[in-house]
């Protein structure tokens, strides 16, 4: 199913975003990032993504994997920007919201995920 997956997030337009059917519901945070994240942050998370090398986001997305940047941002920040969208955290509308298409517990696992990939914890 991940390979079928994979290959229609790879050839869906290049600045749209990826739908991914109601009823996929991921396994971890490490699955819902690769879901909803990747076409932007990169399959690595240091925001070189497909969207972002086709050239057409005016924002560069944030580097998951910076322990500087990430570590700025609580988790608290982090579920509301997940959430609510850019907007949400004065930062770009590129990011959507994700609040009706991941539940809470996807959420929460994708906050803990992303603090694996920065390897820091959040500040206040």
């Amino acid at each position: 199913m991940w390979r079928t997956i994979r290959s229609l997030m790879l050839l869906a337009a290049p600045f749209a975003a990826v739908m991914v059917p109601a009823n996929v519901m991921a396994e971890s945070g490490e699955e819902t990032y690769r879901l909803y994240c990747v076409q932007c942050h990169g399959t690595q998370g240091t925001g070189f993504g497909i969207n972002q090398t086709g050239g057409g986001l005016s924002v560069s997305p944030i580097d998951h994997t910076s322990g500087k940047l990430m570590s700025k941002r609580s988790d608290k920040k982090l579920r509301l920007v997940i959430a609510k969208g850019g907007d949400a955290v004065s930062k770009s509308d590129l990011m959507p919201p994700f609040g009706n298409t991941l539940t809470e517990k996807e959420i929460d696992a994708l906050v803990l995920y992303l603090r694996e990939l920065c390897k820091c914890k959040g500040g206040e």
